[in-house]
């Protein structure tokens, strides 16, 4: 049998095995259910009153409870058993367009990779990128990123007046105060970003997602290792139950 049909095996059986002995735990702490009786009347004189006899049924028995428990468990460390001997073979090479990253590491580790390598994508996922509307350049004192310099005018309402009639000799002039728009100053405004360039994080998703499936195609390598079958189970647990 192969490791990984091991490992498919195993998890059923370690649930099953784990609701039959709760359900074995939950019997032994309710010790009625391992006593029972029975009554009978004898009158003493004969023809005298009688009573119809009472009993009560053993639900359980201590013995045939650990028996079960035995079998259970007997199963379940023999297949565990094989399942982690097997493991200390099972062993693979990541390589990435014929490079090998990492040589002949157990499937264990494979596993290990393979989930931080899921949580290593949908970290890079949500990092921002910088805008692709700005012409952006690194700063290389703050590590940082510096859009174009923009320049806006600033603008004012000033008072200024407004002649309605110009002076003559017959009458003086005549103005009246109006507010008028006017340049005041400049303002030079640019962006600052710790994002990162769209490309570059492409580039990283697309690198993860190579790397992953090479892990899970040495995963599978790794689990497709022969499981020699150990008992172990009966001889532990003959040890435990011997009378």
């Amino acid at each position: 049998m192969k490791l990984n049909q091991v490992v498919a095996i195993e998890k059923p059986l370690k649930q099953r095995t784990d609701v039959a002995l709760i359900a074995i735990l939950k019997a032994l702490q309710k010790p009625d259910l391992f006593d029972g009786h029975y009554k009978k009347y004898i009158p003493i004189a004969e023809g005298g009153e009688t009573f119809p006899p009472d009993s009560k049924h053993v639900q359980h028995n201590v013995a045939d409870d650990l028996a079960d428990a035995q079998h259970l468990l007997v199963e379940l460390f023999d297949i565990t058993a094989q399942k982690d001997l097997a493991n200390c073979n099972a062993r693979a090479s990541v390589i990435v367009d014929g490079e090998t990253l990492v040589a002949d590491v157990p499937a264990t580790f494979l596993m290990f990779l393979e989930k931080q390598l899921t949580e290593l994508n949908t970290l890079v996922g949500h990092a921002p990128v910088l805008d692709p509307a700005e012409t952006w350049t690194e700063d290389a004192g703050s590590g940082l990123y510096k859009s174009e310099i923009r320049k806006t005018i600033k603008t004012a309402k000033v008072q200024e007046a407004l002649v309605l009639y110009p002076h003559s000799d017959k009458h003086p002039a005549q103005t009246q105060m109006i507010a008028v728009d006017k340049i005041v100053g400049n303002w030079e405004a640019q962006r600052i970003s710790g994002a990162m360039i769209a490309s570059d994080k492409k580039l990283i998703l697309e690198r993860i997602q190579k790397l992953l499936k090479a892990v899970k195609c040495a995963r599978e390598e790794a689990n497709s290792t022969q499981a020699p079958e150990r008992p172990v189970g009966e001889k532990i647990l003959d040890w435990v139950f011997a009378p």
